[in-house]
This record gives C-alpha cells, sequence and structure tokens, in this order.
C-alpha cells in the first residue's frame, strides 16, 4: 500500500511572509475594489492562508478620491451612525462623505468586509489610503497590482 504523506501548512505570526502592496483606486467601483482590497488584507490569496492568523499583506490605496459608484448610489445611499445620546442619530450620503474626507468611503467598505474580531481590528491596522498618486511609503518598496488581474 503506497501512503503519501501530506502536512497541512498553518502560518503563524513567525512564519507568515508579508509584502507591502500598492493597488490604485483610479475608476475603480467601491464595491468590488473593497472587495479584493480586503482579500489581499486577509491573505486568501496565498497558500498558506490561515483563518485565525494575519497572514495578508500590507495594502496602500492611491488616488481615494478618484473611486466610482454606479447607480445612484452617490445620493440614496445612505451611511447611519449614532453618537449614544438621545437624538444622536445621523445619516449621511457617500457625496457628503466624500466632500468632508474622500478616504472615509474606502476605508469604510473595506472595514466592512472584515472579520467582526480582534483579528479584523489588527488586520485593517495593515491598510493605508491616500488621496492622490503620493504616499510615504517608498522606503518599504510596495509592488503595484493592477485588482482587473486579481481574482
Amino acid at each position: 500500500m503506497n501512503t503519501l504523506s501530506y502536512k497541512t501548512v498553518s502560518a503563524n505570526a513567525q512564519t507568515v511572509n508579508k509584502e507591502w502592496v500598492l493597488v490604485d483606486a483610479k475608476e475603480q467601483i467601491l464595491g468590488r475594489f473593497s472587495s479584493k482590497v480586503s482579500k489581499l488584507l486577509r491573505g486568501k490569496h496565498k497558500t498558506n492562508f490561515t483563518p485565525h492568523v494575519d497572514c495578508g499583506d500590507n495594502v496602500i490605496v492611491i488616488n481615494a478620491d478618484k473611486i466610482r459608484m454606479t447607480g445612484k448610489k452617490w445620493t440614496d445611499k445612505k451611511y447611519f451612525s449614532h453618537s449614544g445620546y438621545p437624538g444622536g442619530f445621523k445619516t449621511r450620503t457617500p457625496e457628503e462623505v466624500f466632500a468632508k474626507k474622500p478616504t472615509d468611503l474606502v476605508r469604510r467598505a473595506v472595514r466592512g468586509m472584515l472579520p467582526r474580531n480582534k483579528l479584523g481590528r489588527a488586520i485593517f491596522k495593515n491598510l493605508r489610503i491616500y488621496v492622490g498618486e503620493e504616499h510615504p511609503h517608498q522606503a518599504q518598496e510596495p509592488k503595484l497590482i493592477n485588482l482587473n488581474d486579481f481574482n
């Protein structure tokens, strides 16, 4: 009887290979873009993906001010928040959020696609979002990824 011995590879903090990745949000649709970014952050594109370990990459998003939304989402979609005080309920449209801080649209979308636990909060810290082409992470030598080719 020929038995092959296969071992399941389980990553841990010491064996994880974290890279720096640069993605361009120019002319990308918000939902599709943020789901791909969350996959990169989580590490699901790697062969040694382990659900309980932060094995994703550090992701730098540039041109967050050139993100798109389809349909009438700029005016009809609503973001809700509550301060915790009576009468503290607020609703804002993406137009209002974008006018105040363009990076918040991408930040909210990616955050909503990550796990809601301690690991999700740790993974979210690996995301950097910038308006325009410039970013202060040249020393990390991030590699540019075209998300249109990424599944």
